[in-house]
């Protein structure tokens, strides 16, 4: 996958920005606060996710301006496609989305079509956050791969949310505890479907992590990537949910019910999962190192571009915000070779922080930017 041509105006500071990328590596260089990573964010917006810094949409248009507008083209193995994203300030923000000039409503038809791969400083939160921040890392990575994992995701979350609403209302009065069981039925199906794609993707990830994380070592440390169902031990999750799993999830559903009530909210199921990182044995999260913390991190990221060639055949675009210069020779070599065959965005600071003649090692020729203010310029 490649992106052929960004434009943007006003989506944050970027002014009047047109670039047609090379097909390796793009060098963006720059001060703090000039725009490379507004122009990384402007070309993740078009997957259709959330913004990876955690901004919401109207934040994306520039201060004092009534709207901003992107345009990408890009192509993957198949055929050239375009998307035209513009919001407006005000009147509830509205937003209008094409896709090779038809309109789309949400981001599923963007995700499936335009995928990236990002990293960010604030990777190493996947490790040291909570656990939403694990469930949401490998729900972007399996819904990369997997269409049924995205509709799944979403009918669960929809599902959770109604059993929601009907706890808080039984916990008001003005509903009673039957009133649970279809929407039990519903999220014992959608649960179970969902812990068994996880665990499919936690398990294709792990091996990959295990092998890298040694490559970065030498051998002197062994990563473990392991999933952790709420309710499921990992030797009792099939290939794909039985009988047995939904009857067991509905019970434990039944059985939390009370529970369930005085909280308010939905404490048993796959909204609970997780996966651990362990070396040699010990929690990252808990006892790792700041650097083993940002190496766990690293491969995590790294597992998911090389999980994603190998199952889609196809090769994501890789973002690379400001991580560079914080990784030894080690670490940036790794890097290196595992989004050699990929196009990459890679932002600095200082041109000192990238290992010019590594990172520009291809067949494929390689261009280097400057931005400045929100205006990019590129190097003879």
């Amino acid at each position: 996958m490649r992106v052929l041509s960004v434009e943007a105006e006003n989506f944050r500071n970027l002014s009047g920005l047109a670039m047609t990328p090379s097909a390796g590596v793009n060098l963006i260089l720059g001060d703090n606060a000039q725009g490379k990573t507004n122009l990384l964010e402007a070309i993740w917006s078009c997957t259709g996710c959330r913004s990876f810094r955690g901004a919401k949409e109207r934040d994306f248009i520039r201060i004092r301006e009534p709207a901003m507008h992107l345009k990408l083209k890009f192509a993957d193995s198949r055929r050239t496609q375009e998307i035209v994203f513009s919001l407006l300030r005000g009147e509830g923000g509205k937003k209008k989305i094409l896709l090779n000039g038809v309109p789309v409503q949400g981001g599923a038809k963007l995700f499936s079509a335009f995928q990236c791969v990002v990293f960010s400083p604030d990777d190493r939160q996947i490790v040291c956050g909570g656990p939403e921040k694990r469930r949401g890392f490998m729900d972007l990575c399996g819904s990369q791969l997997s269409p049924a994992m995205l509709g799944c995701l979403r009918r669960f979350d929809q599902l959770t949310a109604q059993r929601n609403a009907v706890l808080k209302q039984i916990s008001l009065g003005r509903a009673s505890r039957s009133d649970l069981a279809d929407w039990d039925f519903q999220l014992a199906a959608h649960g179970s479907l969902l812990t068994c794609l996880r665990y499919a993707y936690v398990r294709q990830m792990a091996s990959v992590c295990e092998r890298l994380y040694s490559q970065i070592t030498g051998g002197s440390e062994t990563l473990s990537v392991r999933y952790r169902s709420n309710l499921f031990r990992n030797s009792e999750i099939p290939a794909k949910p039985d009988p047995d799993m939904q009857k067991y999830y509905y019970e434990a559903l039944r059985q939390s019910a009370d529970d369930d009530i005085r909280l308010g909210f939905t404490a048993k199921g796959a909204g609970r999962d997780d996966f651990s990182c362990r070396i040699n044995g010990l929690s990252v999260r808990e006892f790792g190192s700041q650097g083993q913390q940002k190496s766990t991190a690293l491969v995590l990221r790294l597992a998911q571009a090389a999980v994603f060639c190998e199952k889609k055949d196809e090769t994501p675009v890789v973002l690379l915000d400001d991580v560079m210069g914080e990784l030894d020779s080690a670490r940036q070599e790794l890097v290196y070779e595992i989004v050699r065959d990929m196009q990459v965005f890679l932002t600095a600071c200082q041109p000192d922080a990238i290992n010019r003649e590594r990172a520009f090692e291809r067949e494929t020729p390689c261009r280097v930017y400057h931005m400045a203010d929100g205006v990019l310029t590129e190097e003879a």
